[in-house]
């Protein structure tokens, strides 16, 4: 596996930092999760959370992954699309400025937009009104747009689209591809769990998830039992818990990988896309699942410790000499 195609909503995110959780309470919005809206339901949660402090930066859960996995060295591209708008050509070029093959639609309505919110432990509750993200259909997939790539990286926030995602999936694995997916959140797996265990068992060579994510797609509360029961549907099973780390599972190798101990905990935002981004480059590369999994420590480690996932080039060069050790097997958890 050497290069990873990404395909997802692709998305601008708005990330709102609150006081309190009040507003979670008032529009009924479950804490961690992330709801689909329309635009006219953002509007009202934007308005209500007016004043407070707030930044944009390009978004999307496959986006954010591949994004980071360009920054680690690794060659990708990402489909997906966007609105006939100012944003949307925002978006495109700045997949290109950061050395990712674009493979970017365009849609009718405008371009999407998730309106992240941040509570004060820095866990992050997402509201998103897809836009022109959701015109992305099964039409517009063709082996031509997996032409030189050997990895098709889905986000599980596509599950919106059956029909989109499956055949998506189904032409990778025809074209010979591996298919790592990321489970996304705990109430998309609730809602869609029958039809997402039908598309592991029949496409899916990698998986990640949540300790929460795993529980609802398996049923089994422990995290063990729950590796334990991907592994037999996948050929890679990656269960991440929280600040133990994550536990890892390929054939008859089990893994368990600690954290690195963010110097602060500002925002969770991207802290899952980030680590399948550092873990997809060590595979890239060839690593070990303990390297693979030191580097997916590093980078979610170091994107918890900023609003968003965009952060500055002293924090990448530090990642860049963390993952140098990592390579020389001289940092591992």
């Amino acid at each position: 596996m050497k290069r990873v195609i990404g395909i997802g909503n692709a998305l601008t995110d708005m990330l709102v930092n609150l006081k309190t959780d009040s507003v979670l309470g008032r529009f009924k919005l479950a804490k961690g999760s992330m709801s689909l809206v329309d635009s006219k339901y953002q509007t009202e949660i934007s308005k209500s959370v007016a004043g407070l402090p707030y930044s944009l930066s390009l978004g999307g859960s496959a986006g954010n992954t591949i994004r980071a996995m360009a920054r680690l060295g690794s060659s990708v591209g990402y489909i997906g699309k966007v609105g006939p708008d100012t944003t949307g050509d925002f978006f495109e070029q700045a997949l290109q400025n950061l050395g990712v093959e674009p493979f970017v639609f365009r849609g009718k309505e405008r371009s999407g937009k998730c309106v992240s919110l941040i509570s004060a432990d820095g866990e992050r509750t997402m509201v998103t009104h897809l836009g022109a993200a959701l015109e992305l259909a099964p039409e517009d997939i063709s082996a031509a747009l997996y032409d030189g790539y050997d990895c098709l990286y889905i986000e599980g926030y596509l599950v919106q689209n059956h029909d989109l995602i499956t055949k998506a999936a189904r032409t990778a694995k025809e074209a010979g591809m591996k298919v790592a997916i990321d489970l996304a959140s705990f109430n998309v797996v609730e809602e869609n769990l029958e039809f997402l265990r039908k598309l592991v068992a029949d496409y899916v060579d990698i998986l990640f998830a949540n300790e929460d994510e795993a529980k609802v797609f398996t049923g089994e509360a422990e995290p063990l039992n729950a590796l334990q029961y991907i592994s037999q549907m996948c050929e890679l099973a990656i269960v991440k818990i929280g600040i133990k780390g994550a536990l890892i599972k390929r054939g008859d190798e089990v893994v368990h990988v600690g954290i690195m101990a963010a110097a602060k905990r500002v925002d969770t935002t991207g802290a899952g896309d980030f680590y399948a981004a550092g873990f997809m480059a060590g595979l890239c590369e060839g690593l070990s699942l303990r390297q693979c999994g030191t580097i997916g420590a590093i980078t979610a480690g170091k994107v918890i410790e900023v609003v968003g996932t965009t952060f500055g080039e002293d924090a990448w060069e530090d990642i860049f000499r963390l993952v140098s050790k990592v390579k020389n097997e001289k940092y591992l958890f």
